[in-house]
Formats: C-alpha cells, structure tokens, sequence
C-alpha cells in the first residue's frame, strides 16, 4: 500500500505540472478546492440517477467519508451502479479529474466500470474495478466542451455492493469563465401525452379472451366504461355461467371443455356497444392475456396488511380501472406471520386476520387476489415462511382461502438446494406447478426468480403463466433502462398463457415501505408504459391506489395502449432497428396492424424514425399516435418524430381488418 501511494503521488505530480492541470495527491484529498477549480459537489448532484440509494456529497453511499484502499477524501461524489451525472459545461470548464474505484465500505465486494464522456464521446473508460482493487486516476480535456457525463457501469454482473466512488472530483474552470457547470436531469420536459375527456358513450374493452378450468370458479367483471348506469347482457354464454345484468359480473363454472364466442351488449344512456369474449375451456388455459392488476410490493413492501389490500381493491373499482381490465389484487411478502400450525398450515399475520372473509371481499366486487411464496424455507425478507417441502399443503391452502394468483419467490431456496444449470433452476417450479394442478381452483402461476438459468427459454413447459426476467425494479432512469434494453430477443419466448415480465410498474406513489411520488419523470412513465405495453408485459400497478393523480389515471387507463398489451394474437415487441440511444420497437397485432414504439434513451429530444422495412409493412399507410390520439396522416416508407430524452411516440400503423 506504500508503494502504491508514492507511485500514485509521483504521478500526480507529474500531472500536476502539465498546463490546465493544478492536482495534487494533497489537494485531491483537501478540504479547499485549489485556485480555479470547484468541488465536483459543489453543483447539484441530487440529480445523479443511479441504480440504489441516493447521491451523496463527500461521503458513500452508505453514508461513510469516501475512502478508497485507505484514504479519505472529503469531496466527491458517492453513488452506485448503474448510475450516471450529467453536467451542462457551457464551454466554462477545461479539465476534470479525479480518483474513482469501489468504496473501502464493501469489504471487497462489487464491481464496476467508470466512464467519462464528453460531448457524446467517450474520453477515458477504465476496466472493471472491484472491491478492493486500487483506484485509478481519470484526467480529461474539457476545453470548449458543452457536456460532461459521468457513468458508472455494473460490469455486466448485477449491481451488487456497487458502491462506486468519484473521489476527489475537480473540475478546472477556464480562465475569466462568466458561467459556472450545473448539472441537468435527462427525460426533463413536458410529457408527450394528452389526456382526453371521459367518453359518456359505451365501450366494452380486454380482455376480449378468457380461459379456465371446467368445474373451476369462474369470475369475470366485464370491462365496459360510459355514463351509467349500464346494463349487461349475453349471448351464447356457455353452460355453467351467469351474467348479472347489473353489474356485468359473470360468474360459476364451465361445465365442460371447449371454445365459446360470446356477444356481450351494453348499453347506457349514451348509446350501446357491443363486443365478441371467446371463452376457452381446458386444462392449462389461463391468462391467455397478460395478466393485469395490482401488487403491494412497490408501495407497501412487507409493511401490507388486509385493510391496505381492501382499500386497494376498493379504489380499483372507485378510479374506473377495473372498467379498463385490472382485475388482480396481489400480495406480495410479509402477509404470514412466520409459523405453522400444528398440522403444518400457514397462519397470517394479526393485520390480516381472516383470509377468506379478505378474499371474499376482493372476489365479491368482480375482482381476483393473489398471494406470495417462496421454493425455499424463508421468503426474502423473512422471517416469513416459505413453502418448502409443504407444496402440496400451501398449495391447497391458498386455493382454499380462495387466491386466483400465486407469485414463486426464489428466495432462500438456493440456501437449501445448491446446484446449476437449467433443471437446477426449474425444478422447485415444477413442483409447485404439480401441487397446483392437484387444487380445484385456477391459480395463475408467477414465477419469481429474476432471469436466471435463462428461464424465458423453458418456463412456458414448466407450467409458468408469466416469468421474471430481470431483477427487481426501482423508480429511476438507470433501472427502468436497463431492464428495457435486457428484453430485447426474449420475444420469441412469449405466447398466449405465457409471459415476459420484466417486472411491476412504478408510476404513481412507490417507495417499498417508504412512499413518494416516482422518481421517473413523466416523459419516462410513458416510456415505461408504452414498453410494458409493446412486450406483451403482466401490467401490475405498484402504487398507493388511494393517491393516484390524473396523470398517472391517465397513464393508466390509455384503452389505445392497453388493447396492444391484451391483443389476443400474443405476439410480443422487438427490437427491430437502432441507432445508439434511438430504437424501434414493433410487433404484429391480431387485426393485421402494427405497434410500434420509438424510443429516445438519450438525454435530449431527437428524431427517431419508424421505417416500414423495418417494422413489416409496405406502401402508403396511415399512422395514429397513441398517446396524443389521433391520426397524424397517411406515409409511403416511413414515419419520423421528434421524442422528448427518455420518452417514447407509440402508434399503430397500418389499416385494420
């Protein structure tokens, strides 16, 4: 380590008499910034986005003196992968310099990848640095430059302890400079969306196709909106199930196998609508649409009890979104209390209580309810029981208490049973899979386990309605990028019954435990929306539903972008043209149109263009923007449009059959 600091020294003094650069070893980890430079947290570094905890001036991100293999600097920027810090230079500036590698804080732990680019090029990129590893020193020409950005990669291996520093960070002014750098938040902007009266009109909206198990219960809440009050009514509904006229619930049970067309009519003050529901019978058949609803996690963590569940079922009827297709209510960790009974039977947390009468209550107002397990002993954040060696019993347990929706959570199963490759990871799937099929009641089947072992490629034949393909979500720019741009090529893999999911969403009121308002600007909710939308994506609001603002109803409630997510077909979005920060997105759709998303990932307003050679269509064809709603004309080869920094234009193009 000696060694080490006198070569770090020497070289930086020989840094130090080059013209424009006034470093220092001592002055890198002085308290006062040397003349003509300023602090790197000196600007506004709450608008660095990162991938876990927040920003910090001068310390980690855990909150300690910034300290890399032994020494402490007083300024700088602590902040963790995936991250980045956008700085506007106005030509003021002439150098930046500082010291980065992994905070002393990690024990050794982590692993990432600092960049420096400077007017959209990359001007100094180190290798991937560990815990542990010494730091290494970054000097770059800023002369004349507009923008600085800071980036801090994970290395291609998680996030994990990624407590990444930029350790004495200066930036040299240039001489007589009028201006001084400030740091700019990329997506910033009015939102690309307008937001339509409510149409006093009937509409009958998704899903427009429906599976269950014959001898099954069966529930549907037919999704109609207008003045009422409506009344509902059905032809050929097959046997076994009735339709309240009042409500527009359906309910009983199929009574054999087999493909029902069901003309629904609603009519209202304002008119009548009508719609076709095709009714699947079979074993197997469900979530034939991606699955849409609520989850507690995002907002509520494990701090969810029966009263929170029951206002958010309670809100999904009273905001209209029910009307719009939501029908899931689903509780996610901390629900039991940790114990077995003497038989071995889960038992809820006090703040639950009765489990039926919670379910009923959901069930009664045309709604589903899920639940939360894990393959292992614990869930995640235990002391939370998990269903290992008791399938079969929690299975039945949670068909009894009347769940329609069962999330799989890895978990601590990986602490009981070691192994690798793919029968590693599918076999507590499957087994889960073999104990619901023994219940008489429609469970759809979660599976939580965050990509591993490749699951896109096998969990539709190990019994999975949908499959986590990445980890968990936060409500920032670097999460909610990272996982879009990790979906691209998993299209193949979805398909009727079989889903994608690249996780929950985080518009409205979040915070796992902590609520807030999302940290995604509106520009990037859009984005969120409109991708979630394209790759065929289970849409599970993760927010407090009794603080839900009229943007994010909107969001929400958009019946244009839903009808692409719930389009029978089945056929998710891919990436089928880029061109850095701009990408195309499009899948075919059931009424021989095109989706098609364009997507702007960089930090300022840019065309993007939708060709028709990428996308699959030929000759003049009309083109509607979804999110202004309205057709923006007829186009020979290609559509173009400006999109705001991490937004997203999504149309359909093509004409209807």
């Amino acid at each position: 380590m000696t060694l080490f600091r006198h070569f770090l020294a020497a070289t930086l003094l020989l840094l130090a008499l080059a013209p424009g650069r006034a470093q220092t070893p001592a002055q890198l980890q002085s308290a006062d910034a040397p003349a003509g430079t300023i602090w790197l947290d000196s600007v506004d570094i709450s608008k660095a986005r990162q991938g876990y905890g927040q920003p910090r001036a001068g310390r980690s991100v855990d909150d300690h003196p910034l300290t890399l293999a032994g020494v402490v600097y007083p300024h700088g920027l602590g902040t963790h992968s995936v991250g980045r810090l956008i700085v506007k230079l106005h030509g003021a500036a002439t150098r930046f310099t500082s010291l980065v590698g992994v905070d002393d804080e990690t024990g050794g732990k982590g692993s990432v990848i600092f960049s420096v680019v400077v007017d959209g090029k990359t001007q100094a990129q180190t290798g991937v640095l560990h815990g542990g590893d010494r730091p290494q020193f970054l000097s770059v020409d800023l002369t004349g430059a507009q923008t600085l950005i800071l980036r801090v990669g994970d290395a291609g291996d998680g996030y994990f302890f990624d407590h990444a520093d930029w350790a004495g960070a200066l930036i040299t002014l240039a001489p007589n400079a009028t201006s001084r750098p400030e740091t700019y938040q990329g997506g910033d902007g009015p939102p690309r969306l307008v937001i339509p009266p409510p149409d006093p009109r009937p509409a009958i909206h998704n899903p427009h196709i429906i599976g269950a198990t014959p001898g099954r219960p069966f529930l549907l809440l037919i999704p109609a909106t207008g003045d009422g009050p409506l009344t509902y009514s059905a032809k050929n509904l097959p046997a076994g199930l009735t339709l309240d006229a009042k409500t527009g619930l359906i309910t009983g049970a199929l009574q054999r196998a087999g493909t029902a067309s069901v003309m629904l009519t609603v009519r209202g003050p304002k008119g009548m609508a009508r719609h076709t529901l095709i009714i699947i019978g079979g074993d197997h058949k469900l979530a034939l649409t991606p699955p849409m609803g609520w989850n507690s996690w995002n907002v509520w963590a494990t701090t969810v009890d029966a009263g929170k569940v029951r206002a958010a079922a309670d809100e999904m009827i009273a905001s209209g979104l029910a009307r719009h297709g939501f029908q899931y209510i689903n509780i996610d960790e901390g629900w039991d209390r940790g114990t077995r009974d003497a038989q071995g039977r889960l038992q809820p947390q006090p703040s639950f209580g009765d489990m039926h009468g919670m379910t009923a209550y959901v069930h009664r107002k045309g709604l589903r309810v899920g639940i939360y397990s894990s393959p292992g002993p614990f869930t995640c954040d235990g002391p939370f029981c998990g269903s290992w060696q008791h399938e079969d019993q929690d299975a039945a347990t949670f068909a009894d208490w009347g769940f329609d929706y069962l999330k799989y959570d890895w978990c601590t199963y990986g602490n009981v049973v070691h192994g690798s490759g793919q029968a590693y990871f599918q076999h507590p799937y499957a087994v889960m899979r073999a104990s619901l099929d023994k219940v008489p009641h429609d469970i759809v089947f979660s599976f939580c386990q965050y990509g591993m072992g490749e699951v896109w490629t096998w969990g539709a034949r190990t019994g999975g309605n949908s499959w986590r393909t990445h980890g968990d979500i936060d409500d920032n720019w670097q999460s909610l990028h990272d996982i879009y741009e990790h979906e691209a090529g998993h299209e193949v893999y979805a398909s009727p019954g079989h889903w994608n999911d690249p996780d929950m969403l985080m518009v409205g009121v979040v915070g796992k435990g902590s609520p807030h308002p999302t940290h995604l600007t509106p520009n990037e909710q859009i984005l969120h929306i409109s991708l979630w939308c394209l790759v065929s994506s289970p849409l599970l609001i993760g927010c407090d539903m009794t603080r839900m603002d009229p943007f994010t109803l909107a969001l929400l409630s958009n019946d244009e972008a839903l009808d692409i997510n719930q389009d029978p077909l089945g056929r998710a979005a891919g990436r089928v043209a880029q061109d850095g920060d701009l990408e195309v997105w499009a899948r075919p759709l059931s009424d021989g149109t095109r989706a098609v998303g364009l997507v702007n990932g960089g930090d300022d307003p840019a065309t993007v263009t939708a060709r028709w050679a990428d996308i699959g269509v030929k000759g003049r064809q009309p083109v509607r923007d979804l999110w202004l709603h309205r057709d923006v004309g007829t186009f020979d080869s290609a559509y173009s449009v400006q999109v705001p920094a991490h937004g997203c234009a999504l149309l359909k193009i093509g004409r209807a059959r």
